[in-house]
């Protein structure tokens, strides 16, 4: 899900950004755990509480629609760590409440119970993005394969099919959970890697379980509730204009029928607002200044060479034309961000590793396990204390992965057959070294690299496997693969940090992710399901649902199977360009440093408004304007309340998906279509209704 640190960037926009702003609270100051010293902790089994899991079960679908909804729009996905946390502290502390007055409450809602409840939801909700439903599972499918328009054959086309989608899942979701349980230790307690949103979430739990974090908590929920309501009421309302393509508030000429035409518009959606409330600035700037880059600036004069560049007798959809440019030239950006950062915290891990093992040398004693060094703090003797209370063992980390390893080596080639056996075999044995790159490198920036790894198995397992054997679907296949050992490795990792920090026990952790991941892979296929039969034209550019990473995963898997013979005229020397220019961008950024790299541009973020266009961008431009403006009227109640008030706006759009997919599956139709034409289109519609 949008969460912590492997969204995206298709998805990791949100959380590179984070992690340059992050500033986690001085620990210890004033003692935490002292605060908490009269609770006792309950063993890891009573943490792990049925109404846990019923909450979890509610929340992860509510969170899988928003995020399911947010893949197929624009595949940018905040964060909703800090949703998840309060609406679980919100439904389990208004259970027990009831339970308490009725005299029935046998257990106490406890910080350990919110972060079991917390991992799982974000863990169910993962799935709907590691899964690739807007990204390269759906890439496989004919109405993506019809509008790239190469590679299209049966052999490159897998029709979606709620079956297999959940039993691909099932076996493939798993391996990055035991890939990683063997290094708890060494990464929370010897490197005391930061994990910044575990921590942050970690200090968001522990506050809501003080006397005064349960009154802020208390109100927070009440922001969110109240603009849920706002938003769930306005996407009902919109509903009502849609009755034909085109229709509605979404398509408002907000800056002009021009304007309009190259994307410019505000579309009303309250989930971009919120989403723009919740980002950095830079990001939303970012993207406005790419969507002028591109389709204020570029496109216009690239169509302006067609019959030169490109046959002018071209469809809009062919690669070869205009959208060639727009796919590839967006591709080539976000492989020259995806490489730099890729260097950039592999460096990192690399020269921390280094450092440890220094570090471990120069100080034999500490290195031998004896008692920890004195000078440790009392919450890091107590966290440490019942972080390495119950264990779990080595061999079942490493007899788990191997058995499910090979269920998987002897599965999926009979879900995808052009990719063999051996091509899943390679990737397993890679996996937890870069498994366990990307979740120390998380702990390190924040930043997870899942879909930088499911690129390069793109382009490796594609090429191995040829176009002549069905490479563009084994890449995507292998992509899949990949992504999801390591973000759920990164996500384990995470949520070990949030259970340190509020004496939570690994045991809980590992199987309140273990639930969470298995409740993914059904409800994530299922709503996945509901939005594909719901809303007939899925994918389809200009649609509701573009789904337009999807196209972007699919012209990457048929670039590293077919070359740059793909490329239209000219486009493999842009590519390059920007390609460079990416990288130069983010070099410039980290050598300038933090006062200044925030006023210059995130590549990755450039890149995304390329193929989609600028719509989304001024909805969350006029998010940020609104926290802005805030911020500077009481910045602490904008602190408190920003991310609430996001948050509902997001979830009260996001939700509205349901009742309004049930309605199309029922063929009940807006009874009005709201169209905006030009004097001169509206003068001939009116002369053609009076002959």
């Amino acid at each position: 899900m949008a969460s912590r640190n492997n969204r995206p960037k298709d998805m990791d926009l949100t959380d590179e950004e984070r992690a340059l702003d992050f500033d986690p609270p001085p620990d210890d100051i004033i003692s935490v755990e002292k605060s908490f010293e009269a609770k006792p902790v309950a063993p890891w089994h009573k943490q792990l509480t049925a109404r846990a899991v019923i909450v979890s079960f509610v929340l992860a679908v509510l969170f899988t629609f928003i995020v399911m909804k947010l893949n197929l729009t624009t595949g940018i996905i905040p964060s909703l760590n800090v949703s998840a946390g309060l609406l679980g502290f919100f439904f389990v502390k208004t259970w027990t409440k009831l339970l308490a007055k009725s005299g029935l409450l046998k257990q106490p809602f406890t910080r350990q119970e919110n972060t079991v409840i917390q991992t799982c939801v974000v863990a169910a909700g993962g799935i709907a993005f590691s899964g690739g439903f807007g990204s390269y599972l759906f890439a496989m499918s004919p109405e993506i394969a019809k509008q790239s328009g190469e590679a299209n054959a049966a052999k490159n086309i897998k029709d979606p099919g709620l079956g297999w989608m959940i039993g691909f899942l099932f076996v493939v979701s798993f391996l990055g959970l035991f890939s990683v349980v063997p290094l708890r230790k060494i990464m929370i307690i010897d490197f005391k890697l930061t994990y910044p949103s575990g921590t942050a979430t970690a200090h968001l739990i522990n506050s809501f379980h003080t006397p005064e974090g349960a009154k802020l908590a208390k109100k927070q929920v009440k922001a969110l509730g109240k603009f849920f309501c706002y938003s769930f009421a306005w996407s009902f309302f919109q509903w009502f204009f849609t009755a034909g393509d085109g229709c509605g508030f979404a398509n408002f000429p907000t800056f002009g029928l021009k304007a309009y035409e190259q994307k410019f518009y505000f579309d009303f959606s309250g989930t971009y607002v919120g989403v723009g409330m919740i980002c950095p600035y830079i990001i939303n700037v970012s993207l406005l200044v790419g969507g002028i880059l591109s389709w204020g600036i570029m496109w216009p004069l690239i169509d302006n060479r067609k019959g030169d560049w490109f046959s002018a007798d071209l469809s809009k959809s062919s690669l070869h034309g205009l959208q060639g440019y727009q796919v590839f030239i967006a591709i080539a950006m976000i492989l020259g961000d995806g490489l730099y950062n890729f260097v950039k915290v592999l460096g990192r891990t690399l020269i921390g590793l280094y450092n440890q093992c220094c570090k471990k040398d120069l100080d034999p004693v500490n290195s031998a396990g004896d008692d920890p060094s004195p000078s440790l703090s009392y919450d890091e003797k107590r966290r440490t204390e019942m972080f390495l209370k119950d264990q779990i063992p080595a061999w079942f980390a490493v007899v788990g992965y191997v058995a499910v390893a090979i269920i998987s080596a002897a599965t999926v080639p009979h879900i995808f057959h052009q990719l063999k056996w051996y091509y899943i075999v390679v990737i397993y044995i890679i996996a937890p070294i870069l498994a366990f790159c990307n979740a120390y490198g998380c702990g390190l920036t924040d930043w997870s690299l899942a879909s930088t790894y499911g690129k390069l198995a793109i382009f490796t397992i594609g090429a191995w496997a040829g176009a002549a054997h069905g490479g563009v679907l084994a890449g995507l296949a292998a992509c899949g693969v990949m992504m999801n050992i390591v973000s759920t490795a990164s996500d384990l990792m995470q949520d070990f940090k949030t259970g340190y920090m509020t004496l939570a026990s690994p045991r809980s952790m590992f199987l309140s992710q273990f639930i969470g991941t298995s409740m993914g892979c059904i409800i994530s296929p299922c709503v996945f399901w509901l939005f594909y039969k719901a809303f007939g034209n899925l994918g389809v550019p200009g649609s509701q649902y573009p789904a337009p990473y999807a196209l972007v995963y699919r012209n990457m898997s048929i670039l590293g199977v077919d070359g740059v013979s793909a490329l239209p005229k000219y486009c493999l020397i842009l590519c390059c360009v920007f390609f460079v220019g990416a990288i130069v961008i983010d070099l410039i950024r980290d050598l300038v440093g933090k006062k200044w790299s925030k006023y210059i541009p995130v590549p990755m973020a450039i890149a995304i408004p390329f193929y989609i266009g600028s719509y989304f961008a001024i909805d969350m431009c006029l998010g940020s304007l609104i926290l802005f403006i805030w911020q500077k009227l009481n910045r602490a109640n904008a602190d408190a309340f920003g991310s609430a008030v996001a948050s509902g706006l997001i979830c009260g759009d996001g939700i509205w998906t349901l009742p309004s997919s049930v309605l199309a599956l029922a063929g009940i139709r807006p009874p009005i279509c709201m169209k905006f034409l030009s004097r001169a289109t509206n003068t001939k519609v009116d002369g053609f209704l009076e002959s």
